[in-house]
């Protein structure tokens, strides 16, 4: 066992009340995942499209939340 001690002002800051729950989060992550998962589609029907489209909405996906947590709707910047 280690008998290194660790003082008060060592230890982190503590995390946001949300843990990373916020609308910004669930939005980008819902789009990332239906994105993938109609690209998914299209690359198991051969169908270029349908890929490029669930890429398309994968990246509108990013932009979104990017945009709300801008809008105040994330986890705060420190």
């Amino acid at each position: 066992m280690s008998a290194h001690n660790v003082e008060p002002d060592q230890l982190p800051a503590p995390a946001a009340h949300n843990e990373g729950k916020t609308i910004a989060a669930w939005v980008t992550n819902g789009g990332i995942v239906l994105g993938v998962t109609i690209s998914g589609i299209g690359l198991m029907i051969p169908n270029a499209a349908l890929s490029w489209a669930g890429l398309g909405v994968a990246a509108a996906a990013l932009i979104a939340g990017a945009v709300l947590r801008a809008l105040g709707h994330g986890q705060p910047l420190k």
